[in-house]
Order: C-alpha cells, then structure tokens, then sequence
C-alpha cells in the first residue's frame, strides 16, 4: 500500500513560496503586552460583513471596497485586501505635519486607505493593543502601495464602526513611504526567522510524509480498502461519505492515509474533528501510533484543542491583563513559549499546559496561537463549523489548503443544529434583573414591558389567562417578531458599558451573550429554522402570570454548513452509520461532488449472542422492570464475570435499575454515568474498563459512553439495552417534518 499511495510529485515541486497574509504578519509581529479580552459581545462575522458594506455603501463612486494588494519584504511574499481605496481622496494645503506624517508641499493629492473595525459599545474600551494591531495592519498596506506605485505618502484612515448605534469613528494620519517601510521591515524582520523555520519544517514534514509507515505489520480486513478510498478521494479533492463497521480501525485507517496525501495535494492543514470528547481521545490514541519515537518523532506538529471552561486555569477571572496574571504581559512572552511549542511536535493538553506553565501564560490562549503553526489539529466539531469557528476563520484568512476527517459523521446535524439555535427566556431576565445594579434597572424594565408586547401580539384576542391550564401555549411564527429588538440592543449596550468598569455576575454575562446570539442568528432566519413563542400561564395567590420564550430552532444545518465543506479542499466523513446517504448530504450541504463508499464489514453473525427479555420498559412500567432486568444482567454475570455496561433511555431510570441491583446483589461492583460529568471523569470511567475487571456500567442512551469508545477484547463483553432510543412524537418534530418535505420532498423518509 505504501507503493501504491506514494505521491507522484517530488518534494522539490512543492515547495512555493510560502504567501504570508498581512494580518497574520501583523498578528506574529506587531503584538506586544496583555490579553485584552474582555467579556463584552464583539459582532460575528456575519454582523461585520454587513458592517461593512454599509459603511463602504456611504463612501463616494471612486472608492473601491476591498482593495487588493501584495508586495515582498525580506523574501517574504505579503498579501491582503484594504477595506477600501480611493487614489485621489485628501488634498494636502499648508498641513501641519507629525513627524511620522509626509512632509509635503502646500498643495498635494494623497491617496486613502481605509480600515473598518467593527465594534459594540463605546471606543474608548478598545484595548491600546488592539488598537496597534489595527494601525500596523493598516500601515503594512500603506507600505505595499506605496511600494507598487511609488508614491511619496499615503493617508491613512481607521473607521470603528458600531454596528448597534450606527456611529462611525475615525482617526486619520498621513504617512511617508520611507516611514512605512522601514516600519514593514521591522515587522517583517521579526518574522523572518520563523518564516524560514517554517518553509523548512514544511520541506522537512513533506518528506517524512512520503515515506509514512502503517504502525502494524498488516491491515485488518477491508481496512486497506479504506485506506485506499481516503486517499483517492483526498488526492482528487472530492469529499468523501465513509460508512465502516465499528472494530476494523476507522479512525487510523482515515488518518494514515490522510497524511500521506498531505504533500501530493499540497495540503497545509488536517483537522481532524469528533462530536464527543471520546472520539477525539480515539484519534490521539491513533497518532500516537503514527507520531514515531520519543527520539525520532515524526516531523508533523500534532494540536489538541479543547475548551475554553477545560483548559482555562482562572475561571473566575476576566481575560484581560489586569485581571488574569496569564493573561498579563502575554505577548510579551509568547515568542519563547511559541518556539518551545513548535519543537515539540506533540502538543496534546498536557503538553500545552507543560510550556504554558513554563513560560507563565494561559494555555487556552497557546493552544488557540499555536492552532496556526501545527499541521494536524484534533478538536471538536465546533471548532470548525460554528459561526466563529477558529480553524474555518484561520483557514480563511490564510487561505489554507485543509481537510476536515470528521468522526462520527453522524452526529454533525444535531451538533450543527445546536451551533445554530438560540432561546431567550423571560424567567431568566427577571432572574437577572433582581440581581442587577441600579443603573441597570431602566433597560431591564424595558424589556419587561418589550416581553408584555410580544405576548399580546401573538395570543388570540379572546384568550383568557385565568381559565389557562398547565400547559404553556406554543405559537409557530412565520418569522422572528420584532418587539424586543430595540430593548435587547439597549441592554445589550448598557450592560457591555457596565463590564467595562466593573466585574460581571454570571447572570448579567449569561443575560450578555444570550441576547447577543439571539440577535445574531434572528438576522440570519430563513426556512432552514423554526422560530416558537411559549407562553406559560401560572399563578401568584390568586392573580394570573405569564412568562415567555422565544426560540430560534435549526432544522436544516446546510445552509450555515455548505461554505465550510465548499472551502475546504475535502472532506473526509466517516461513521458507521451514515445510511441513507442522501440524507447525510442534503442535512449537511454536502458539495455535489462528495462520494460514497460503504466498507463491508469482517464481522460474521457468529460472533455476536443477542438475547431478548420480553419485559415492559415504558414509563408506567419502569417499576414493574426492574427485577426482571437486574435479574438478567446477574445471570449473564454470573455466567461470564467480566466487565458489562447497562443503557438506559434517561438518568432516571439508570438510577432506578442502579440502586435496586445494588440492593440486590452487593458483591457486584458497579459503576454509573452521571449528568453533567467532566472532561476528567468521563475519561476516568473508560479507564476503569480497560485496567479492571468485574465491572458493571450503567449509562445513557446517546450520551458521552453510548459511542466513540474503544474498548477491545475483555475489556468489554458484554452490553444490556433497555428500551429504544425513538424521537418523541411531538410538535417540533412535525414541524421538522414539514420543513423537510417543503425542502427535499420526501417528508416521512427524511
């Protein structure tokens, strides 16, 4: 197999000049002193695309939006878009000049360069390093101009637009070319070093890709025929639906072959991709296996990703220099830390929290750096297909050759629905307004009328709380109301005013970002979503209340997901269960070019005893189960004794069947799933299977244990299931229905 994937073209072919963005040179080079993240809403880039083309729709016919320009520095090829370019825009007449500004006759044309920046809230809580990082982007494409057409000075405009109030800022300078350049060569000689170290390491990834060996003398059955299809389907840039049994080696089967396509296709990034913290264990324990010696690692820079609440060391603290110690004088360290990374190879969360530790910084923030520099990042699903997703934005900006290899393909269209959707709930605003600081009051207050409004225009005229039952009235809007609007945006503004000077409490930061994601995707509403008010009447003594919701529900993730796959170069999804596959394309907004492949599977019914106890488990039966089943389960154990897991459909009936066999049969050890487990207990019970013996798991149906877990030869041997895991009969999923029959025409099937 590796004579047949050995890539056709040699090293030496591949190996262009690396093309360096502008804002990531300026990101690399122009940053000096603390994180300044604050925990205010900055616009999604949909807002700030539209920002954007309002602010350039106000400027004059000789403006040209989004200017191109290029150049090279210091054997590095630079290139980027200005947010607008007018050629003859600013006469100079008797100027006072700084003393970076051109020195000039008295009467002069300079032409204009234009950045927008668009922002929330008040300028002036702009950071002083983000603010430099603005005008360096900016003053790098006066220098590229300048270079281009030989000019003498260039003006230089940065305009922050708040896209809630409408309000532009500017602040202008005028510039020599001799200044710009000298200050692009600084820039550029900061980056120069690590330019080269990265042309070279990518000469030096390329050539041990090529000769990449599989881990294992032989390939399980059919998972050379896996491995060929990847590669196919990579070299030839079509995506690719993979369908493979459980147990053949999907997950290192998928990425061999990958990597090995990596210098063919000229690839610059893998990302590979899981919906649950289990499978992405599955793929570092697969590299792991790829990566090589300690001593001789392979020359590839493997990225563990995770999130923001797992990897960060001061939850309690703003990210921001004057709040978090790691956070403080962050860039400032960075370089060395930086370097240590990119030596390193493997960078799994250990490894980020050991350098990040060493060098005194935030290790979210260097896993989130150091997204840039590795050439395989494992994380979640998120990571690339939400709506400010880091890798996508990376991919974007630096016009990356990638590759997403998702695991569990499967589970994207209800991870994407999720990415999608938002709900804002009147209880929680009354919560928070009781909590809230005085000068707050007034916007709250508003809003609580703003809730009144929307709940009287969409109840019927003759409706009657006091004669209302228990159950809320559900209404489906043919789009989202526009009532609370103008009271969201007003708290939206006063509560990001308040976080700039004082500390939030959870319920104002969940309040925060709430509103503002509502607000984001309301603006994106179409047919591929449902929108719903709930109304829940309930009483106080005698006096009749209500209480709303608002949702915005995702029901087709394609619309939002098919930039994503279009960007990519391919994409690899792989599960095994991804039939139909018409349905996984149409939900996901596949490209028309995506194939199909389905693995036939080693397996023989022989190896599988399957065993049906005739016991009742719904609802108003569960009691009645629980001897029957626990009954079984000791049998079988006795029987066998090994390790087992129990699936229930909820945590109520796991705890129900837990406590009764327990009660029952002491001597049995067991172990159980429970709700809202961490990052660390969830691995801890997986790790309870492979080193003991004996066990007996009970767990969930669909949840963090029910897939995406390895578990081989004795560590396993055996599973119970109790009830099926079916979608309620309800009105959402008729409402799903119907959308899907409008779009696909094929209602009950999809």
């Amino acid at each position: 197999l590796e004579r047949q994937l050995q890539p056709e073209l040699r090293p030496e072919q591949k190996q262009a000049p690396i093309s360096v963005a502008v804002r990531s040179l300026c990101e690399f080079a122009a940053r000096v002193g603390s994180l300044e993240y604050s925990y205010t809403p900055s616009p999604t880039g949909a807002e700030g695309i539209a920002g954007h083309k309002k602010v350039q729709g106000r400027r004059g016919p000789s403006y040209q939006a989004e200017y191109l320009l290029s150049g090279d520095c210091l054997g590095i090829s630079l290139r980027g878009r200005a947010d607008g370019y007018e050629a003859n825009a600013y006469e100079e007449n008797g100027h006072e000049a700084n003393n970076h500004e051109a020195q000039t006759p008295q009467t002069v044309t300079l032409p204009l360069l234009e950045e927008i920046k668009t922002h929330r809230g008040e300028v002036s809580r702009l950071g002083e390093g983000q603010r430099q990082l603005h005008w360096a982007q900016l003053k790098v494409y006066g220098a590229l101009l300048c270079q281009r057409d030989q000019l003498a000075g260039v003006r230089l405009r940065i305009l922050y637009y708040d896209i809630g109030k409408d309000i532009e800022t500017p602040f202008e300078e005028s510039w020599t070319a001799e200044a710009l350049d000298d200050f692009l060569h600084a820039l550029c000689q900061r980056y120069q070093a690590w330019h080269q170290q990265e042309q070279a390491h990518r000469v030096t990834r390329d050539l041990a890709l090529m000769s990449l060996a599989f881990p294992f003398a032989n390939f399980r059955p059919h998972q050379r025929h896996l491995s060929e299809t990847v590669y196919k389907a990579i070299s030839r840039a079509h995506s690719l639906q993979l369908e493979a049994p459980t147990g053949i080696g999907k997950t290192l089967g998928v990425a061999y072959p990958a990597l090995m396509a990596m210098p063919k296709r000229g690839l610059d990034r893998l990302f590979m991709l899981s919906a649950r913290t289990t499978g992405r264990q599955l793929m570092l324990d697969s590299l792991v296996k790829l990566k090589g010696a300690e001593n001789t690692p392979l020359a590839v820079r493997i990225l563990e990703l995770t999130a923001r609440d797992k990897a960060c060391l001061h939850q309690d603290l703003a990210c921001h220099g004057e709040s978090c110690p790691l956070a403080n004088g962050f860039f400032d360290r960075l370089p060395a830390a930086r370097q240590a990374a990119a030596e390193r190879y493997w960078l799994d969360q250990a490894s980020i929290n050991h350098i990040a530790a060493a060098h005194q910084l935030c290790p979210y923030y260097l896993a989130q750096e150091m997204a840039r520099w590795s050439d395989v990042v494992v994380g979640d699903v998120n990571h690339y297909f939400d709506q400010q997703a880091l890798l996508f934005g990376l991919s974007q900006q630096n016009e990356w050759r990638s590759v997403p290899l998702i695991d569990e393909a499967h589970n994207l269209i209800d991870r994407a629905r999720g990415m999608y959707s938002a709900q804002l709930n009147q209880a929680q605003f009354s919560g928070a307004a009781k909590l809230a600081p005085t000068r707050l009051k007034k916007s709250f207050t508003a809003l609580q009328r703003a809730w009144q409004r929307l709940i009287n225009a969409h109840q019927p005229v003759n409706f009657e709380p006091v004669k209302a039952g228990t159950e809320p009235e559900r209404y489906v809007l043919n789009s989202v109301p526009t009532e609370l609007n103008g009271a969201l945006q007003g708290l939206i503004s006063d509560i990001s005013e308040y976080m700039s000077e004082s500390s939030p409490t959870p319920e104002l930061q969940a309040v925060l970002f709430d509103s503002a994601a509502f607000l984001k995707l309301a603006e994106q509403f179409g047919e591929h979503s449902l929108c719903t008010l709930t109304v829940q009447t309930y009483r106080v003594g005698k006096k009749p209340r209500q209480a709303a919701s608002l949702a915005l529900q995702n029901l087709i993730p394609a619309d939002f997901l098919a930039p994503r796959f279009k960007h990519a170069e391919a994409a690899i999804l792989f599960s095994a269960t991804l039939s139909p596959a018409r349905y996984y394309h149409d939900l996901l907004g596949l490209p028309d070019s995506t194939c199909g492949q389905t693995i036939a599977s080693p397996f023989s019914a022989q190896q599988l005893q399957l065993n049906i106890l005739k016991v009742s488990t719904r609802f108003k039966d569960r009691a009645r189960s629980l001897t029957a089943i626990s009954q079984r389960i000791s049998e079988h154990y006795q029987a066998r004794a090994g390790n087992y897991l129990v699936y229930l459909s909820s945590f109520a009936y796991l705890k129900q069947l837990q406590d009764y066999f327990q009660s029952q049969y002491p001597h049995i050890i067991t172990i159980t799933q429970t709700a809202g487990m961490s990052e660390a207990e969830r691995l801890a019970f997986i790790k309870r299977f492979r080193n003991e013996r004996g066990l007996v798991g009970f767990a969930v149906l669909g949840g963090a244990f029910s897939e995406g877990i390895d578990l081989p030869g004795d560590d396993l041997i055996g599973v119970f299931i109790a009830t099926l895991g079916l979608p309620p009969f309800d009105e959402y999923h008729h409402q799903l229905a119907q959308r899907l029959s409008t779009r696909f025409g094929a209602e009950h099937s999809y």
